[in-house]
């Protein structure tokens, strides 16, 4: 077995090219320094060092070693610093709406991964009806969920309207059965479409459900679907339907929340809550 104390005496030995030189660098006496490469040289069988007058110079093994001990010795440091970082590192487990995450990740998570380098962000995605139950189980430190009212232990980080959005000039808004996209089951949004569907509204047919903004905007666009979508996504491919002109289920303020887990309240919990929520201004003036 090669011990890394060895190794390292002997990169010192070969990058100083002199024993005196090399035992002052690693702050041993010449004769200790001599013992240890002569450990190493009886360890793998071979001479490692030619000495003359002018100093040392490697062997042909000591040339072929001395590759191999750089990678171990490189390789002992790197496991010490993964394993001390894995120790002294807090987790935090976050849950973000899947339509949202690139807008959070740019308007604050970022910076906060950046700036708190002890504290490891985990980030997992899903609707906001998921991440609720999921944060009850357990699964999550903190969730930034989207509902139309305040829950428990949540702090409201914004308003977001949502409005009826069809293909300018389209068709597919007159249709007698709706097509529709929505966002997945347990999406709030969605929860509230058939919450405030009745008989007097035509009736909805369902033809994209999809956590992805970007797909409902292009199924609208392209005259498929009518769907409902925060406002700020509105472009001028699109027209903004009336909900009692065009018999479709009113839709509700929405508000987004962060929601900490009572378990789980900790400083850095309360860091991230404060730095998202100094991050507002700059995120509702500029959605992505």
């Amino acid at each position: 077995m090669l011990k890394v104390e060895l190794l390292e005496s002997f990169i010192a030995v070969a990058e100083a090219g002199n024993m005196s030189k090399a035992a002052d660098r690693v702050c041993r006496t010449q004769s200790a320094l001599s013992l240890q490469i002569k450990k190493l040289e009886e360890s793998v069988g071979q001479s490692l060092l030619e000495r003359d007058n002018r100093g040392t110079s490697l062997t042909e093994a000591g040339e072929k070693l001395l590759n191999y001990a750089y990678k171990m010795v490189q390789l002992n440091s790197q496991a010490l610093d993964d394993l001390k970082d894995t120790d002294a590192k807090q987790i935090i487990r976050l849950g973000v709406p899947t339509d949202y995450v690139k807008w959070y990740l740019e308007s604050g998570l970022i910076e906060f991964i950046r700036e708190f380098t002890n504290l490891s962000l985990v980030i997992d995605t899903d609707v906001s009806g998921n991440l609720f139950k999921r944060l009850q189980n357990g699964e999550f430190d903190a969730i930034i969920a989207t509902h139309w009212h305040p829950q428990p232990h949540g702090d409201l980080l914004f308003e977001r309207r949502f409005v009826w959005a069809a293909a300018k000039n389209g068709n597919a808004h007159n249709r007698s059965t709706v097509p529709m996209a929505l966002y997945p089951e347990n999406c709030p949004i969605r929860a509230q479409v058939f919450a405030n569907h009745n008989i007097s509204m035509r009736p909805i047919n369902v033809l994209l459900s999809t956590p992805s903004p970007q797909a409902l905007c292009m199924a609208v666009e392209d005259d498929l679907v009518i769907a409902p979508i925060a406002e700020f996504r509105v472009n001028d491919k699109m027209q903004v339907l009336d909900a009692d002109e065009h018999k479709l289920p009113p839709l509700p303020m929405f508000n987004e929340s962060f929601y900490i887990n009572p378990a789980s309240e900790t400083k850095a919990l309360e860091q991230l809550r404060a730095l998202l929520k100094a991050n507002i201004s700059k995120m509702v003036l500029n959605p992505s």
